[in-house]
């Protein structure tokens, strides 16, 4: 199956999520362990990619990581 990205950024909200989580004092476990609190299933190993953008989110991931870290989905896409 084709890639729908190219390169090697495989999303663009990692930065954001690795920076709302860390002001928030919250461990990469920890998050996971929230998220699946309202069904949205990412361990912690993917967290870990989603930080370092070598994994895709998808929407529900996006919309999930989202409401635990108290931030508006637009947030996740601006630059510093």
């Amino acid at each position: 199956m084709a890639r729908i990205i190219d390169g090697q950024k495989m999303n663009i909200v990692g930065k954001n999520v690795k920076k709302f989580r860390t002001e928030k004092n919250m461990s990469q476990k920890l998050l996971s362990d929230k998220l699946e609190t309202i069904a949205v299933y990412i361990c912690r190993g993917s967290i870990s990619r989603i930080e370092d953008q070598t994994r895709t989110v998808s929407d529900i991931e996006l919309w999930g990581l989202s409401k635990i870290l108290k931030k508006p989905i637009q947030d996740f896409f601006e630059d510093d």
